[in-house]
Order: structure tokens, then sequence, then C-alpha cells
């Protein structure tokens, strides 16, 4: 039974992970800014955006549109960036991001977020970050992907 995995050292896994959560606020604030000028709605209404999971979810509520459309288009985008970042491990910084971003989303709005909608906005975007990001670099670093040796079961 010889599973023959190489792990990083813990400098290197911290500054990937600085990287990715720099590279996710990154594409989330720019997805944001495009999001706010299209629906042409004031700053100061979406200040929050990326933490809030209060806005009441309606097709007709344009901050709520923000909300959404900047959570999935920066777990799709950032997912694919990350790839460039951490090669064939997206999925284990992709859950690690969407936790810290859960906790921080916690300690800005004071609340644990209870919103159902919330909750299916995230799981869908991780969906998507791991789905997308796994396959790209499934197809950009195929021949150095890491198998575990199975002959031994």
């Amino acid at each position: 039974m010889a599973i023959k995995i190489k792990i990083g050292d813990t400098r290197t896994i911290l500054l990937n992970l600085l990287a990715c959560v720099l590279t996710f606020y990154t594409v989330y604030y720019v997805t944001v800014s495009l999001c706010i000028w299209a629906f042409r709605l004031e700053e100061k209404e979406c200040l929050l955006t990326p933490f809030d999971f209060k806005t009441i979810p309606s097709w007709t509520n344009p901050e709520y549109l923000v909300n959404l459309i900047s959570l999935e288009v920066s777990y799709a985008v950032s997912g694919l960036l990350f790839v460039w970042i951490v090669e064939e491990w997206v999925w284990d910084y992709a859950i690690t991001i969407t936790l810290f971003h859960i906790g921080l989303t916690t300690a800005v709005m004071s609340d644990f977020p209870a919103a159902v909608h919330w909750w299916i906005a995230l799981g869908s975007g991780l969906s998507v970050m791991i789905i997308g990001g796994q396959l790209l670099a499934y197809k950009l670093y195929k021949n150095n992907f890491i198998y575990p040796v199975l002959e031994d079961f």
C-alpha cells in the first residue's frame, strides 16, 4: 500500500494560499465594480457586496443580481486562474478559499449566513470553480498529475 504524494513545504503552501486569496478577491471586486457599472447602481449601495447575504433574493432586485452574478463569475474565473498558481491542487485551494470567505463573511456581517439562497449560490460557485479548474489543470498538466499506486490494494 504505497501512495506516493509529494507534499510541498508549509511556506510554499502559505504563499500559494495568499496568492489565491488575493486573486479571488481581486477578481471579486473587479466583477462587483463591473456589475455595479452595468446595473447603474450607486457604489455605496453595494459596499459590502462580497459579504452580503442579507439582500432579499429577487430577479427584479438589482442589488441581488449584482451579488449573485459577481459571486458566480468570481468563482468561475478564479478557479481557472488558480491553475497557474497551484497546478493540480485547485480543489484543495478552492475549498480552503471558500471556508476563508465564509469566515470573513461571518466576521464582516457579524452574523452567520443562514440564507439558503446564499448557500446555494456559494455551493454552485464552488462546484464550478473546482470542476473548471481541475479540468483546465488536467488539460495543462496531465503529464505531471500525481496518480496513486493502487496495485497493493
